[in-house]
């Protein structure tokens, strides 16, 4: 898989107006995120505009300050739930306990709409997107630096700020406040089109030949290796420390659970190809040309047990510390 991001966010000692503008001087104590690059990874082109964000938290919200970089600031979506991708928009995705089921996106676009959805999986396991689900108690602005919707001036960009309660994040999971180490899997997108301008409008841009609309650019914090987001083992790794922002810093410690699935994601993408090309799971680890122990480059042993039928499968390893992890075949990750 395409190697995730890290960052770790601090605690702010003081309240945060969300006002879209970052004024509070937490704000400039707080570090910036790597630029974003497009979703299949570095090797693809570099996005044609910036974008890169900020995280702090709190004991009540994790906070999001995101810079985006616009010479045509445009969106007409006004009401809520309405799907923003279809104009430019910036995501925000949480799953905090990690298990790829039962997470959160939350869509912006420049005139500070929102549409916020759960998921109980990812689509690729039948996942349902539950529209209907509110986040209660967030709160979001946006700042424009230009003119909203006007073709005939250019822009700087536009800048977002929301505060997403821990309280809001608990449905269907038991989602706590975290503690120090913590760590939550979690990634941004820019969704971009190509416009043209009709009738005084942005539109977005149409091939010439076939009068298709052209495909959108999707430009993200951590690249997933693969033109979808909703693949959340493949998100970056958001760490939390209780440490107040703008005091001495401390260095992402990888969770011991992050250096080890890996192996068994990989071991999934067989299985399911596998399927594909068979019309049933494999018994055997063998048969996926793998093998049921790893040593990683640090020197840990995984050892593997693969337990399959033609409908299911659990890929289970075992640490040598006694750390047991468990992977079945709708995509549910687990650890203990």
């Amino acid at each position: 898989m395409t190697p995730a991001r890290s960052y770790v966010v601090y605690k702010t000692p003081m309240a945060i107006q969300i006002d879209g503008v970052a004024s509070e001087s937490v704000w400039a104590d707080a570090e910036w995120t790597e630029f974003f690059v497009d979703i299949e990874g570095e090797d693809k082109p570099l996005p044609t505009w910036q974008t890169r964000v900020k995280m702090l938290w709190d004991d009540r919200y994790l906070y999001f300050f995101a810079e985006l970089e616009e010479p045509h600031v445009w969106a007409y979506y006004k009401d809520h739930d309405l799907i923003l991708y279809h104009e430019n928009d910036f995501e925000i995705f949480i799953d905090p306990n990690g298990n790829t089921h039962h997470y959160f996106e939350f869509e912006f676009n420049a005139q500070n709409t929102l549409f916020d959805l759960f998921m109980t999986r990812p689509y690729r396991n039948g996942g349902i997107p539950l529209i209907s689900w509110d986040a209660p108690g967030i709160k979001h602005a946006v700042s424009i630096d230009g003119t909203l919707n006007d073709p005939t001036d250019e822009d700087v960009g536009w800048t977002l700020e929301v505060a997403v309660p821990f309280e809001a994040l608990r449905t269907g999971i038991h989602t706590k406040i975290p503690k120090n180490g913590e760590t939550w899997k979690v990634n941004f997108s820019r969704v971009q089109w190509e416009t043209e301008i009709k009738d005084g409008k942005y539109h977005r841009k149409r091939d010439t030949e076939t009068g298709r609309i052209l495909p959108e650019k999707n430009w993200v914090w951590s690249p997933q290796g693969l033109i979808n987001m909703h693949y959340p083992e493949r998100w970056g790794n958001l760490q939390f420390s209780e440490k107040p922002v703008g005091e001495s810093k401390v260095g992402f410690i990888m969770p011991g659970v992050e250096v080890f699935n890996n192996y068994l994601w990989r071991i999934y993408y067989k299985q399911m190809h596998y399927r594909q090309n068979h019309g049933h799971f494999a018994n055997l680890l063998s048969e996926l040309e793998e093998s049921d122990e790893v040593i990683t480059s640090s020197g840990e042993k995984l050892t593997l047990e693969l337990h399959a039928t033609n409908f299911q499968f659990f890929i289970t390893g075992k640490t040598a510390d006694g750390m047991v992890l468990n992977l079945d075949n709708h995509g549910l990750f687990q650890h203990k």
